[in-house]
């Protein structure tokens, strides 16, 4: 069988249209047909009532959705298993982390973490929330930490994955004491996260933010926290920036906070795959939420 007749047969049963379902597969209806037939005659039985119109699941076809569904879950998360194995033996604890708190918290929670598990090797990725999730979602990494509100869920979600809450963080609207400025004068001057940026996900998805506010624009956008910040230093405009990266900025007021703006309250998270995990793994997991409880 090919795997690749699982999403064949998926599209076709959510549109119950052939030629809507060969447009979505990005081929030929009559060669979508052929690739049906073909699951069929390997299964031994039919899937569609095509007399129907439209054409509707058998009732064996209604039991293959969710078989289909399963078998695609537990293909994809074949990389991690395998990943866990060679694990098992060489030690390799393998992380992703958001850009800023690769810079701000990781460091020192790691070495929490080693001081009860000594010994362990990591391998650490620093890149993007997006990039971060699609590690974990192919099993390339066994853990991934990142900034996270209540309301605005990410994409490693249950029952394929858990997460547990390891420290707090909380975003500000800040500016340099220039851009403070031109901000109280109506200039409303704004540096952005883009789209691929997890900050930028939890702004766009809350209400009432500073970029509602009236008069705001946008005069610069990026998708590392770092770089907002180096813009909001040199005056450029106005940024919401995690306490974690600006905490010093603030102490010595080359940052100051946007008056009458909320601060944006964060979680910092740790995730992993609902999966079994290589002892070692599991080990760290079990630290880090006992590391998490209240004293």
């Amino acid at each position: 069988m090919n795997l690749s007749w699982l999403d064949d047969f998926l599209a076709l049963a959510n549109t119950l249209n052939f030629s809507r379902a060969a447009d979505e597969r990005h081929m030929t209806q009559p060669a979508f047909s052929r690739r049906i037939r073909a699951l069929e005659d390997w299964l031994g039985v039919p899937l569609f009532d095509r007399s129907a119109h439209p054409v509707r699941l058998t009732p064996a076809g209604d039991w293959f959705r969710e078989n289909a569904h399963d078998l695609l879950k537990r293909v994809a998360r074949l990389p991690q298993q395998a990943h866990e194995v060679a694990a098992a033996h060489d030690g390799a604890l393998r992380f992703c982390a958001t850009h800023a708190l690769s810079l701000t918290f990781l460091p020192a929670w790691l070495r929490r973490i080693d001081a009860r598990i000594p010994g362990s090797r990591l391998e650490v990725m620093s890149d993007v929330l997006s990039q971060c999730e699609a590690a974990m979602l192919h099993g390339r990494a066994q853990f991934m930490i990142s900034h996270t509100h209540v309301h605005v869920p990410g994409r490693l979600r249950a029952p394929d994955f858990e997460s547990t809450v390891i420290g707090q963080d909380t975003l500000r609207c800040v500016g340099s004491p220039a851009a403070m400025a031109a901000w109280q004068a109506d200039g409303r001057p704004l540096l952005q996260y883009s789209e691929t940026s997890g900050l930028g996900r939890i702004i766009a998805g809350l209400p009432g933010t500073v970029f509602d506010a009236p008069h705001a624009h946008v005069v610069f956008t990026a998708h590392l926290a770092t770089m907002l910040r180096s813009m909001a230093l040199d005056g450029r405009g106005l940024a919401y920036l995690p306490d974690s990266l600006i905490e010093t900025d603030l102490r010595e007021g080359t940052l100051r906070c946007a008056p009458d703006i909320v601060p944006i309250d964060l979680e910092i998270r740790l995730y992993r795959a609902s999966t079994p995990m290589a002892p070692r793994a599991q080990r760290l997991w079990e630290t880090a939420r006992h590391l998490a409880m209240p004293c």
